[in-house]
């Protein structure tokens, strides 16, 4: 296999591009060459077969959404409030929609997951490994709000992402952020 990082991590964005318009099926590795730019066959000297495509797209995703340096600063060093929490939120949202079609991808991977163990391995350990940072994250900030509070507003919130970036015509831009504001005040007791 080849290891040229920034040819791979190419090929590994164009997947996420693949995954995010033809879905699961049109992934191939002739679509992803393709969408890299790269010249046909790249794919194949990358990854050993499609599910291995498939896994490390997953993990990609993981790369390309991640927080920056400043937002996870905002969460130790801002204020502990409720009002700070929706701030944070609002980022999150805001960054994750930012990155539409890598979150498809991922609701492409999610789906394809059901049919494959190991991807659906892969997404579990990492998607759980995301959610157990977030609640110690949040516990170890002081911010108001338990480990429960964290896991409602994961939940709410991934769900209105799916909301804008699939059905874009359900919520207008206000009331996502009073859907936000919502969340926030009821997940977060007292």
């Amino acid at each position: 296999m080849r290891t040229n990082p920034e040819r791979r991590q190419a090929l590994l964005d164009g997947a996420i591009e693949v995954l995010a318009a033809e879905g699961a099926r049109g992934l191939t590795f002739r679509a992803v060459d393709k969408q890299a730019g790269v010249p046909a066959g790249t794919a194949s000297n990358y990854f050993a077969n499609r599910d291995e495509l498939l896994t490390q797209a997953g993990i990609r995703f993981y790369e390309v959404i991640a927080p920056s340096a400043e937002a996870m600063a905002q969460v130790s060093n801002g204020p502990r409030t409720k009002e700070h929490i929706a701030v944070l939120m609002r980022e999150v949202v805001s960054r994750l929609e930012s990155h539409r079609t890598a979150y498809l991808a991922l609701l492409e991977l999610r789906l394809e997951a059901t049919r494959r163990p190991e991807l659906r391995a892969v997404l579990t350990e990492r998607v759980r490994a995301d959610v157990e940072f977030n609640i110690r994250n949040h516990l170890a900030s002081g911010l108001p709000g338990d480990a429960d509070s964290v896991l409602l507003l994961y939940l709410a919130l991934n769900w209105l992402i799916v909301e804008h970036l699939t059905l874009p015509g359900i919520f207008t831009e206000e009331q996502s952020l009073a859907l936000i504001e919502t969340a926030v005040e009821r997940a977060i007791p007292g």
